[in-house]
Parts: C-alpha cells; sequence; structure tokens
C-alpha cells in the first residue's frame, strides 16, 4: 500500500517533533508521500518532483518577506508537494497567519513541528521505509509485465493483457487510441457494483463478461469509479503516440502501485499495439525524419525524409524543443491545435525533449511564425511546460539548426533566470513560450566567441558596473539591461524592474558616470547593450 501523511507523522522519528498539521480537518491518512526532503531555500520548487513531504527548519522563512512566502506556498503547491513541515520555535516562533491563509487557498497541507527533531535521522528513517516500499511495488510491477508478456506472446487480446493489470492493480484499467477511442479494457476480479460507475463501452460496445482466471481482470468493457485517482500513461510505438492507459483507482486501491505497474507496462503494451494496429507509414515517416533531426542528419539525408512525413523540401518550417512535466499530455494538446488548424507536424519525445517540426505557408513565413507563437501562448489546458520555438528554416535541410537554436533559446532563459533578482523572476510554473529569435546575441555569442574573449569584451565595457554590484550587492546591470532591452525606454524599464520612476533616473545616472557618460546617441550603445546581453553566459 502507498505511504500516507498521516503514517509518516506517526512515525516515531517525527511523532516527537509533536506534529499539528493545519489547516484543522485535512485528512492525513489521504495525502500520500513518495519521499521526504530538507531544505532552506525558498526557490526548491523546480527541483522537486512532486509528492513529497518538504522539511524546512523555518530560518529563512524567519526573514523573509510576506510576498515571497507568498510565492514559496505558491509554486510548492503547483509543483504538486505532499506536505510542507516547518520547524517552529527559535528563529520562527509560529507560522505567519497570511503563509497559512495561503497554503489553504492554494491546498497545501502544512505541518507545524513544535518540538526540535533532527531533520537527518527523520529523513533516514522515514526514507528507507519509503523506499521498501517502493522496492516491494517494483517487484509487483514487474510479476504483471512477464505475466502480461505471457499473454501477449500465447496471442491474446488486448482485453486480456488488460486484465493482467487490472488484477495486480485491483483497478479498472483502459487503452485508447490517442484520439480517444477505447481499444480495449478490464475490470479486476470481484469488481463489486458499488465500484462500478458509468459505464463506458468497449470497441465492440459489449459489457464485460466475467471470463478472467484466478488473478486476471474481467475484460472486454470499461467502468469509471466512484472517486479514486485517475492514472493516464503515454505508449509511444517506434516514436510515434500509438495509445494512451487509463488506469483508475478506486480509494481502497494502492495509487502507487498503479502508478508503477502503469510506467512498466508501457513496454508490452507497445508491442501488443504495434502487434495489433500497427502505426501507419505517414507517422512512421514523422518519426524517422524526427530521429534525423535529432541527430543532426545530413542535409541529403533531412530532405530524402521530408515529403513522406508532409514537409515539401523547401518548404518553411520551424522546430519547437519542449520541456514540460507532463511531455506527453503536451505533445497530445500540441498536435490537436496543429491539425485542427491543418498545420503539418510531426513530433518525437526523446528522454524528457519533446520535439516538435512544423510546417509553415510559403507565403509570409515569417508572418505566420509570429501567428504559431500567439497560438502557442493561448494553448488550452493546465500545462506546466516551455515551449522554445526556433527561427525559420528554409526547408527540411535546415531543421536540426532551428532545434539547435531552440535548445539554446533554453539555456539562454535558465541563465537569465537565474542571474534575474527576486523581484523580476517569473513563475517557474504554468506555459511559458520562447522565441529564439529574442536570443539570437546570445547565440551568435556563444557559438562565434569562446568564454575568455565574451570576459573580456564584457569586462572592458562593464567592469565598473561589475565591481559595483560586487562590492555593494546593488543590480545596476540587471537595470542597464532591462533598460536598453526596452529600446531606452525608461517608464518601460521602472514597470518592469518594479521602481519608482525617480529610482530608476537615480541608478541610471549612477550607470552613466560608471560608463563614461550617457550612450544614447554614440557609438557605444551597442557595444553596451552587446556586453550586457553576454553577460553572465557561462
Amino acid at each position: 500500500m502507498s505511504v500516507f501523511l498521516g503514517e509518516i507523522l506517526a512515525h516515531p522519528a517525527l511523532a516527537a517533533a509533536d506534529p499539528v498539521v493545519h489547516p484543522l480537518g485535512v485528512v492525513a491518512d489521504a495525502q500520500p508521500v513518495r519521499w521526504v526532503h530538507s531544505s532552506e531555500v525558498l526557490d526548491i520548487a523546480p527541483l522537486l518532483r512532486g509528492g513529497e513531504l518538504l522539511l524546512c527548519g523555518g530560518i529563512t522563512l524567519a526573514t523573509a518577506a510576506p510576498a515571497k512566502r507568498e510565492e514559496y506556498v505558491r509554486e510548492l503547491a503547483q509543483r504538486g508537494v505532499a506536505a510542507l513541515a516547518i520547524e517552529t520555535g527559535g528563529a520562527l516562533p509560529e507560522i505567519p497567519a497570511d503563509m497559512l491563509a495561503k497554503a489553504e487557498e492554494y491546498g497545501l497541507p502544512v505541518v507545524e513541528l513544535r518540538k526540535v527533531v533532527p531533520f537527518v535521522g527523520v529523513m533516514q528513517a522515514i526514507n528507507s521505509m519509503l523506499v521498501s516500499e517502493s522496492v516491494g511495488h517494483l517487484q509487483q510491477a514487474d510479476a504483471a509485465t512477464r505475466a502480461m508478456a505471457a499473454e501477449l506472446a500465447h496471442g491474446a487480446s488486448l482485453d486480456k493483457i488488460l486484465g493482467v493489470l487490472a488484477g495486480i492493480t485491483g483497478s479498472a484499467v483502459k487503452l485508447s487510441s490517442p484520439w480517444g477511442v477505447t481499444m480495449g479494457s478490464a475490470v479486476p476480479e470481484g469488481w463489486s457494483s458499488a465500484q462500478e460507475g458509468t459505464e463506458v463501452e468497449s470497441a465492440a460496445g459489449e459489457r464485460p463478461a466475467d471470463d478472467g482466471g484466478p488473478g486476471r481482470g474481467r475484460h472486454g468493457g470499461f467502468y469509471g469509479v466512484a472517486g479514486g485517482t485517475v492514472i493516464s500513461v503515454d505508449i509511444p510505438v517506434r516514436g510515434v503516440l500509438m495509445g494512451r492507459v487509463e488506469v483508475r483507482v478506486p480509494d481502497a486501491a494502492d495509487t502507487a502501485l498503479a502508478q508503477v505497474a502503469g510506467e512498466r507496462a508501457v513496454d508490452i503494451l507497445g508491442l501488443a499495439l504495434l502487434q495489433h494496429t500497427p502505426p501507419g507509414l505517414h507517422a512512421l515517416a514523422g518519426a524517422e525524419l524526427m530521429r534525423a533531426v535529432l541527430n543532426s542528419a545530413p542535409e541529403w539525408r533531412l530532405e530524402q525524409l521530408a515529403p513522406g512525413a508532409g514537409f515539401p523540401t523547401d518548404s518553411p518550417a520551424v522546430v519547437a524543443a519542449i520541456h514540460a512535466a507532463s511531455p506527453q499530455e503536451l505533445r497530445g494538446a500540441v498536435e490537436n491545435f496543429l491539425s485542427s488548424h491543418r498545420i503539418p507536424c510531426a513530433a518525437y519525445l526523446d528522454d524528457a525533449e519533446l520535439v516538435v517540426m512544423i510546417g509553415l505557408p510559403c507565403t509570409d513565413p515569417a508572418g505566420e511564425r509570429r501567428k504559431l507563437l500567439q497560438s502557442l501562448q493561448g494553448l488550452e489546458g493546465d500545462h506546466d511546460a516551455v515551449i522554445a520555438v526556433g527561427p525559420l528554416a528554409d526547408g527540411a535541410a535546415e531543421a536540426a539548426w532551428s532545434l539547435a537554436e531552440a535548445r539554446r533559446a533554453l539555456e539562454v532563459r535558465q541563465i537569465r533566470r537565474r542571474n534575474a533578482s527576486a523581484r523580476r523572476r517569473h513563475p517557474s510554473h504554468g506555459l511559458v513560450v520562447v522565441d529564439a529569435e529574442d536570443s539570437a546575441v546570445e547565440s551568435l555569442s556563444l557559438t562565434c566567441l569562446d568564454a575568455s574573449a565574451r570576459e573580456a569584451f564584457v569586462n572592458r565595457q562593464l567592469r565598473a558596473v561589475l565591481e559595483h554590484d560586487a562590492q555593494r550587492q546593488s543590480q545596476l546591470l540587471e537595470t542597464l539591461q532591462v533598460w536598453l532591452d526596452s529600446g531606452c525606454n525608461t517608464a518601460q524599464s521602472a514597470r518592469e524592474l518594479h521602481l519608482e520612476r525617480q529610482s530608476m533616473h537615480h541608478r541610471l545616472q549612477r550607470i552613466f558616470e560608471l560608463c563614461g557618460g550617457d550612450p544614447r546617441g554614440t557609438g557605444r550603445l551597442a557595444a553596451l547593450h552587446l556586453a550586457a546581453r553576454m553577460a553572465g553566459l557561462p
């Protein structure tokens, strides 16, 4: 079974801290925990995967501004953290009321640790328990995978193969095509009527027959579950999305086991789909083209593969590099959007990176690219992702270059976020669309200048500003960057930096003194802008 927050708080290692869960009424026994982590860093959310119990000593929270505490809570909640445990007393006598209110608003349980306990000991004790639990899940999931492989080897139907997964997880299972058509389904043996919600018919439109053997599920149909959790796992075949398995886990079943078993079953279900419904030639051609793009194949090879995937050799295109929390889910949203607008595309999931090649019309391709960027910003759904759209490629031969520029734009974005002040650092969650053309200067610097040459140029132009920032903890370099990027618009820069206009003028005056005067109207303006864009690059 899964390990829940209530069980962890009752463990002697944490019970000694006299924990209290806020807000009152939170059912700790219903909150599964995947791991226990400890950190005082308030920008920790991007490094978490979700499901963690995060331990915090309260030292940094004690001196943080209310807005920063709110951002901390919001980011943890958006990341799917199971709970935040804060030690009170000493530096932080009590958890601020405004922080608890925001945590309740965002649905993040907060555990107050009213006595001091060694966090290292807590993590060692509880994570050891969680590891043992995970090993058990893997063993059960592997047993299910072997049984599914045996069924496949004997030519079993998709329903019967899914019945094994249903039986091991105690959950209803359905396999659908990327377009939502049910291809197979199963419910576990002994599935009671109380667990059955609204029936969803199988591909054959029939109710399930109870003909599963011991340890098998009933198959041939699919039932919804009143309550419980829904786990969805995509099934790619040769780089082509061919199906999606949905596991509906009732409240009494083990959600963690269902998650592990569903993920481990991907390869077997992919083979089953390949046997029953092999992908079409167009889809295979698109996958082969994207593999060639990813491997920076010779231009002649890209031109050879493009027509079969629906891309005329000389038609304009862009390639997008996408990093997402749920890349397959976002892949479906992107492909559905593009197909609904009759825009040719080919997608490929390479580890955690989703790469999409998008065709554009020959008439006004630059204008169509701008429209594409705007449309992606409004993509339907709650997606936690960054989409970097590469520059316009004149044809398939330049697709690998467009992808390289898109990836470099992601790298530059990370550098900018790391160097930005906390007030300007944008939230790390939600859908963000990045235009690779906005980082063309950084891309040129990274590809054509070595690190020592970049550093020497930046120092020649901005040494006094950099020294001022280092000695006084000021933010003159960031101010200069924002002002130059805005086209020297002081009012706009002040708004972006959250400064009063008078404060902005004072900063600019100090920058001009350090840089030898106001650069506007001189040839030094371009050099300063180039140096400011290059500052911070590795």
